[in-house]
């Protein structure tokens, strides 16, 4: 798996499911290419304009807070996300972020050297964050979060499995 590389966005603490992903559009807005033009829209309106495919948001503490919304990951992987670096993740967004291959690593060293718009690099496969300030370790995703990442998500793992059996 190659290196995810991107710009970095960078925001605060407790940045929650309804400031990621409105929730007034909960309802309403259903496919996840639309759900990206909302994404940040309330914290950082030229967010959604201005990502790039690969870019790597990172947060502070609790990041993904709030309701179990679904459509707080959908948006951010929609809108070309590569991954998200934060201090601490909400459970729920962090197992949200899993099922849908959205890689959620833990590194506070990383987080506190990353400055808003620098090229990043994540490596997933050997535990290491890049930027300007230096790499940063963290402990490598089990090979079962890889797997989930590799296949597209937790859906598309479960069928190849399934598939992978019937064929044996």
């Amino acid at each position: 798996m190659a290196p995810i590389r991107g710009r970095a966005w960078k925001y605060g603490h407790n940045v929650n499911t309804d400031v990621i992903f409105p929730g007034k559009y909960t309802y309403t807005v259903t496919e996840p290419e639309e759900m990206a033009r909302h994404a940040l829209e309330d914290l950082d309106p030229d967010f959604a304009r201005r990502v790039q495919p690969g870019d790597i948001i990172v947060g502070g503490r609790n990041w993904g807070c709030g309701s179990s919304r679904e459509q707080a990951v959908t948006c951010l992987k929609a809108a070309g996300v590569g991954a998200i670096v934060a201090i601490s993740f909400a459970r729920i967004f962090y197992r949200n972020a899993i099922n849908n291959a959205l890689p959620a690593i833990i590194c506070p060293e990383a987080v506190a050297a990353i400055q808003p718009g620098e090229e990043v690099e994540v490596d997933l496969e050997a535990g290491v964050i890049r930027c300007g300030a230096g790499e940063f370790t963290f402990p490598p995703l089990p090979a079962s979060v890889l797997h989930i990442v590799r296949a597209g998500g937790l859906l598309p793992y479960v069928r190849s499995v399934l598939d992978s059996r019937k064929r044996a």
